[in-house]
């Protein structure tokens, strides 16, 4: 029997879950929580072989209460079921210890196939997944300086803002948005600004995006 804690803000998701989930023989709901900070308590209690874990959550996030979870119990084994893919979020969900990562669009066989990889330790990414994060390593790295007038160019400033913005020239501007282009594999600003987005490069929510 694989035993799972489900931490979700949204009550519909949670009895939605609970009740597909629980059809299954060998799966059993053992708690469920809205909130990130009683994570740990009911862990203790429950002793879950799964924690169905969503990102988006009131008070301290997902990412947050797995790497508080992981540091308090290091068997613990976190499944992220989310909304959001982007890349930045899923890096940081593994690196604080979640053993997988599905979106909540997945159909119900994927996600029994990863609650039972992740219970038998594991990991389980999508395909799509793991070529992306595969790309991402392979691939050069944004600098900081480039990832902040990254996120002025989302905002849809032009190149003479942003060197007013930022007190450097126009040209090295120019530079800089060239070597974003190349980084991110887009041939436009409209292209990069998608692409940043899904990669978790930009915080979409100074976008006005939610």
């Amino acid at each position: 029997m694989i035993k799972l804690l489900l931490i979700d803000d949204h009550f519909v998701v949670r009895s939605g879950l609970a009740a597909s989930l629980e059809l299954e023989d060998d799966l059993k709901i053992v708690g469920e929580t809205e909130r990130g900070e009683g994570a740990c308590g009911l862990f203790e209690q429950s002793h879950p072989d799964v924690v169905l874990m969503d990102l988006q959550l009131p008070g301290i996030s997902g990412i947050e209460t797995t790497t508080a979870l992981l540091r308090d119990h290091p068997q613990a084994r976190v499944l992220i079921f989310s909304t959001f893919a982007r890349d930045g979020e899923i890096q940081a969900a593994l690196k604080a210890g979640a053993l997988g990562y599905l979106q909540k669009s997945a159909s119900r066989d994927t996600l029994l196939a990863a609650i039972r990889s992740v219970a038998a330790g594991r990991p389980s990414l999508p395909p799509e997944i793991t070529r992306r994060l595969d790309d991402l390593l392979a691939g050069p790295e944004i600098t900081p300086r480039e990832k902040e007038i990254l996120t002025l160019v989302t905002r849809g400033n032009a190149n003479k803002e942003i060197a007013a913005m930022l007190g450097i020239s126009e040209d090295t501007v120019k530079q800089h948005v060239s070597r974003i282009l190349v980084k991110l594999k887009v041939n436009d600003r409209a292209q990069a600004t998608a692409e940043a987005i899904r990669r978790g490069l930009v915080n979409v929510d100074s976008q006005g995006a939610g």
